[in-house]
């Protein structure tokens, strides 16, 4: 679908108010479901929506220039209704306004309980279907998508569509269905909303913070699905296909030549495609490097792409030991496990085949302790990992080691004072807040204080002797949670939550601060980067990475973090791209002195 976003945004910058119209009218049914979703209440939905893009407007020029206006106006529409139902938990009448009919509150008429009893049987009908159910029934009846255009979006077959749609059916009933369509058809945004808005926003004034020449762009997907996905609530397990920006279609040729910090393409609809799953060639990959469109070089740190990973993979795990990077099993194709491991020199920018880790696993995480590197814990065919396995960089060899106490993937290690901490993670039935601690000399394990949190896929990083333990996915979804350990006195103390909820990210710590980059939320995959200072326990956003994915491994060398291969939502494609990323004041006049330390799901590799 061709749009033209940054070209409104930027008639807007200029005073064209009405500009603003043609993104109200685009994304306004999108936004409108997510609140109704968020809210259950279809006038409370119109209220939000209202609200969301009249702030929206007086917040554009904080937009970044390789942001996608469509995400951020999502995630905004999900933190306003969040914001909205706190304070309505807070309010001392909080009580008598559950036991009112909310619509009928705003809309008195003698239609107002039948309607409210007709929404609430629908929503009390919809959420009692298992998930896989509610998907499809709500992609092919409220997104009017066929059983093979669902297919390809949620990544099963046609078959499997048209059987769920079955079952679907059978559980819910004709009058369901019925009423499913006409309650949505008769709640609808009214016909001028659009015009009601424009007459809001001529009253608005936009913030005057700067932003950069915005201009059209070509996405890869179509806001109905977006609006399904809103719709939805489980956007997680859906196949979320990947944006394409075209520069050809894009820059008329005789534009005039960019520098890099005036060239605008959101990090998450790059061609990447074409730049890093396939590629293996040395040249190959430098004539993509010269192609290839970065985030501008200015405020909030610098992205540079570097020579791809020979193998493509996601939920790998690196190390860095004596300025090399060590990028350990992972996935190639969401189906096999692999126990492939492959250096990275970042001086001469080129990769070398090492010997293989002895047990194929992903989900595992690795941290380097007086330069070898232990791989602990994992998954491979249905069966969970307490294994480790220490890897000898100087004699390319492998040793068993003690097994952790508790079989699992997903977990976080970091290393303080020469000793690893294992730190959450998952089986098939449990989710763990387990904590274990590794004495990489006595090859002993010690069980530690649980953290508060139980989650999987989460991040740590480690810093003046505490570890902080980052997001990841809980019991209760996607978690912004942020718990810092203290090895010393064995407890956690709870920190300032991240700005963004995610998992299958990845943090570092450079110079006494944190980066937490990129990973997956309820809108897909992230290329989101956010620092987090543990002195001020405060958050900071910063330069997005260049391509949006999870199940990420970094590595940081020499106050550079490097972001190693990854994918999509729908695992397609699965990247090989490596991305080094400079934070802004480098280089830094001293290194932090504790723990500069990378991670990759939640693991952290102590580099001497």
């Amino acid at each position: 679908m061709r749009t033209e976003d940054g070209y409104f945004i930027n008639k807007c910058l200029n005073g064209d108010s009405e500009a603003f119209g043609f993104l109200v009218d685009r994304y306004k049914e999108s936004v409108f479901a997510i609140a109704y979703s968020k809210l259950g209440n279809f006038h409370d939905a119109e209220d939000a929506t209202q609200e969301v893009f009249a702030k929206a407007y007086s917040k554009l020029r904080t937009l970044r220039r390789w942001e996608s206006f469509r995400v951020w106006l999502y995630i905004m529409t999900l933190n306003y209704c969040k914001m909205l139902l706190r304070s309505r938990s807070h309010r001392p009448d909080r009580e008598f306004i559950e036991d009112q009919n909310m619509i009928a509150i705003h809309e008195p008429s003698v239609e107002s309980d039948g309607n409210s009893q007709m929404n609430d049987s629908l929503h009390e009908a919809l959420s009692k279907l298992p998930e896989i159910y509610r998907q499809v029934i709500i992609l092919h009846y409220l997104g009017e998508m066929s059983t093979g255009e669902v297919a390809e979006f949620i990544g099963v077959s046609p078959g499997a569509v048209r059987m769920r749609l079955n079952r679907a059916r059978i559980e819910l009933r004709e009058g369901i269905l019925a009423m499913m369509s006409r309650t949505f058809e008769e709640n609808k945004l009214q016909a001028g909303f659009t015009f009601q808005m424009l007459e809001l926003v001529k009253r608005i004034k936009i913030n005057a913070n700067p932003m950069s020449r915005i201009t059209g762009l070509s996405w890869g997907i179509s806001s109905t699905t977006w609006l399904l996905i809103a719709i939805l609530g489980f956007a997680l397990n859906l196949s979320l296909p990947k944006p394409v920006i075209d520069l050809a279609q894009v820059m008329p040729e005789d534009m005039p030549t960019l520098r890099p910090s005036e060239i605008f393409i959101p990090v998450d609809v790059m061609k990447t495609s074409e730049l890093s799953a396939t590629s293996t060639k040395k040249d190959d990959t430098k004539d993509n490097q010269k192609s290839f469109a970065l985030a501008p070089f200015a405020e909030g740190g610098k992205w540079e792409r570097k020579a791809d990973m020979p193998t493509a993979r996601y939920s790998l795990s690196t190390s860095a030991v004596n300025g090399k990077i060590y990028a350990i099993g992972g996935s190639p194709d969401a189906l096999r496990m692999i126990s492939t491991v492959e250096e990275y020199d970042p001086i001469a920018d080129i990769w070398a085949k090492k010997a293989d880790m002895p047990t194929a696993r992903y989900c595992l995480s690795t941290s380097t302790v007086n330069g070898k590197i232990y791989a602990i814990g994992g998954y491979n065919n249905g069966v969970y990992y307490a294994t480790v396995e220490e890897y000898d960089p100087e004699t390319d060899t492998w040793t068993k080691k003690a097994n952790m106490s508790t079989a699992k993937m997903a977990v976080s290690t970091s290393v303080v004072d020469g000793k690893i901490y294992a730190i959450g993670g998952n089986d098939r039935n449990n989710i763990f807040s387990t904590v274990e601690e590794y004495d990489p000399v006595t090859d002993k394990w010690i069980k530690k204080a649980n953290m508060p949190t139980a989650r999987y896929q989460l991040s740590t990083c480690a810093v003046v002797g505490k570890i902080y333990a980052f997001g990841g996915k809980g019991w209760a979804g996607f978690a912004s949670i942020v718990e810092e350990y203290d090895q010393v006195t064995d407890t956690w103390t709870k920190k300032a939550d991240m700005q963004t909820a995610r998992d299958g990210f990845s943090t570092n710590t450079v110079n006494g601060k944190m980066y937490a980059i990129g990973g997956r939320t309820e809108v897909g995959c992230l290329s989101i980067l956010e620092e987090y200072d543990p002195v001020a326990d405060t958050w900071t956003k910063k330069a997005d990475m260049p391509t949006a994915r999870y199940g990420i491994s970094t590595s940081l060398i020499d106050g550079k973090i490097y972001v190693i291969g990854g994918a999509t939502a729908n695992w397609n494609p699965i990247y090989s791209t490596v991305e080094e990323y400079t934070p802004e004041g480098w280089p830094f006049n001293a290194i932090f002195p504790q723990n500069n330390l990378p991670s990759t799901w939640g693991e952290q590799k102590q580099e001497r």
